[in-house]
């Protein structure tokens, strides 16, 4: 067992006009990825928009426990296999007209919902949202490298819309990494971890359950207020406790499910399942980011060797939102057996599950270690002293800073000032986040400077298919004209019809794989005329001729 698996992060940013705050969110969100596709247009010397998104194989309705939904009766939200439609074409022109993107003939603007970046990570709107997903990469360590990246992607976008504002006189617009609105509007931090389809779906989500509603003392972001609309005075643990109403199902926005039943792998199927975890807040911490990414793949593993502890909850949803409800940690929650355990208590389960299977398996690989020993040192410190995590948890680092202006002003749980804070503490503008200040006050501990973070922004991880789908947007941007997980589509002078590139395995093509073909590529052509002479059956080609 170790920490290492296929895995990446998912993050819808809250966003916000400066000067119109009941600004079309749609409109918005489409500025944002509109605004950070022509950054990287012109970082790229292309002559066009990046790459678009290939919706082939997409399915969304497909449930892990043997079904697939009917079209008619799905969420609109859940159909996720088709280009998202603004509500008004207007709207989009309008928002770009000053100094949007002109692809094609006719110059005219163009709105720029989906793109794929050069460091291999997918930018889109996503309902409301601008929604950033990571590249597939192998440890928590670079899970947390490339969530970083998007991060820095979101500040990049924030500041050419503020360019761009400074010279049109529109509004800017400001991007949170948080995860509501405090108005009954909850919005995703999502996970994903490729766990082999031979693995039962029943046996996952019955490991996982209790894991998943205890975790948050590790990984939660913290949040003023109890309730879907904060409407009872408070601070409580994680941000999307109180929107989760089921144990186990297939939504995410309506009805959300501790664990999400999403069959959907972008990878072959008759090998792997992707685990799609909707439960998690959107982190900024790095350490609360390792530990949530470490601890999961831990967790997997466990389930995986059938070595996952009993832990089986009376009332899994209710106990989810009375540990986030209490951030003096000693509420405890019932077990089907008739214990009761405080959520600390059933990290501890997991953590001495996971450590005796590591001893039983002869130790530790080092990515490995380093999660058990932070996971203990965590949960120890939870145990004696919460506040002495404030310079590595976020819930800790805002309940600290709460508290503090709590005591200095005399401020009551429900004072709107609080409120603001809150948010302050999740915007990614480092002169303005509060986050990013402690970070420069030396009051939060990171693991990887800015310097690699924004290197993390345009290149793509080495070790999975994510290096070649990135290299192919970052040398040949006018090349490649759709992409998707699993696939890269490219239009060439030279071969009819263009050419599809399959990667069906994520720990394929490679930077080892591929890195001697495209060293000797001068283009696009000549590279997919090698691969498809090495790797004959990932190439799909109108004519080679």
């Amino acid at each position: 067992m170790s920490v290492r698996r296929v895995m990446g992060a998912e993050t819808e940013f809250g966003v916000l006009a400066t000067g119109g705050p009941h600004a079309d969110a749609t409109a918005l969100s489409t500025r944002v990825v509109t605004a950070y596709a022509a950054l990287v247009r012109r970082r790229l010397g292309a002559s066009r928009t990046t790459a678009g998104w290939d919706y082939h194989g997409e399915s969304p309705l497909r449930d892990a426990r043997g079904f697939t939904v009917p079209r008619e009766q799905a969420d609109p939200s859940q159909l996720t296999d088709a280009a998202p439609v603004l509500t008004a074409e207007e709207v989009a022109a309008e928002a770009l007209r000053e100094n949007g993107p002109h692809d094609g003939p006719t110059g005219r603007p163009h709105a720029v919902l989906n793109t794929v970046l050069p460091n291999g990570a997918r930018l889109y709107v996503d309902h409301s949202h601008p929604e950033y997903s990571s590249p597939e990469v192998t440890t928590p360590r670079d899970a947390v490298l490339y969530d970083a990246a998007g991060d820095r992607v979101a500040l990049d976008a924030v500041r050419e819309i503020a360019a761009d504002a400074g010279t049109t006189g529109r509004d800017a617009v400001n991007l949170y990494k948080n995860n509501t609105d405090n108005k009954s509007v909850s919005y995703g931090a999502h996970e994903n971890y490729l766990v082999p389809r031979s693995v039962p779906f029943d046996a996952l989500a019955a490991g996982l359950l209790p894991f998943f509603v205890s975790r948050q003392v590790v990984c939660g972001a913290g949040r003023v207020g109890l309730g879907d609309r904060g409407q009872r005075p408070g601070f409580q643990i994680s941000q999307r406790a109180d929107f989760f109403e089921r144990e186990v199902g297939l939504e995410t926005t309506i009805h959300r499910p501790v664990v999400n039943t999403r069959d959907e792998p972008h990878a072959e199927r008759s090998r792997h399942r992707r685990l799609h975890v909707i439960i998690g807040d959107a982190n900024l911490s790095h350490t609360a980011t390792l530990l949530k990414f470490g601890t999961t793949s831990l967790v997997l593993g466990l389930i995986e060797a059938g070595a996952v502890p009993d832990l089986a909850l009376a009332d899994p949803v209710a106990a989810l939102q009375s540990i986030s409800h209490d951030p003096g940690l000693t509420t405890t929650v019932p077990l089907r057996d008739g214990r009761e355990l405080t959520g600390v208590q059933l990290q501890r389960h997991y953590l001495e599950a996971a450590r005796a299977h590591e001893h039983a398996a002869g130790g530790p690989d080092p990515d490995t270690r380093e999660v058990l020993e932070l996971w203990a040192e965590v949960l120890d410190a939870l145990e004696t002293d919460p506040l002495s995590l404030a310079d590595r948890l976020d819930w800790v680092a805002k309940h600290a800073l709460l508290l503090g202006y709590r005591e200095r002003d005399g401020l009551a749980w429900e004072d709107p000032r609080l409120t603001l804070i809150d948010l302050q503490y999740a915007d990614v503008r480092p002169e303005k986040g509060l986050y990013h200040r402690l970070v420069a006050a030396g009051r939060m501990r990171t693991l990887f400077g800015t310097e690699e973070v924004e290197r993390a922004a345009g290149l793509p991880p080495e070790d999975t298919r994510a290096w070649l789908r990135g290299m192919l947007v970052g040398r040949f941007p006018d090349d490649v004209l759709t992409a998707n997980w699993d696939s890269v589509s490219l239009t060439l002078p030279g071969v009819g019809r263009g050419a599809r590139i399959a990667m069906p395995e994520p720990l394929g093509l490679t930077r080892a794989d591929v890195e001697p073909l495209l060293s000797a590529a001068p283009d696009a052509e000549h590279l997919v005329r090698a691969l498809a002479a090495a790797r004959p059956a990932l190439v799909h080609t109108g004519s080679l001729a």
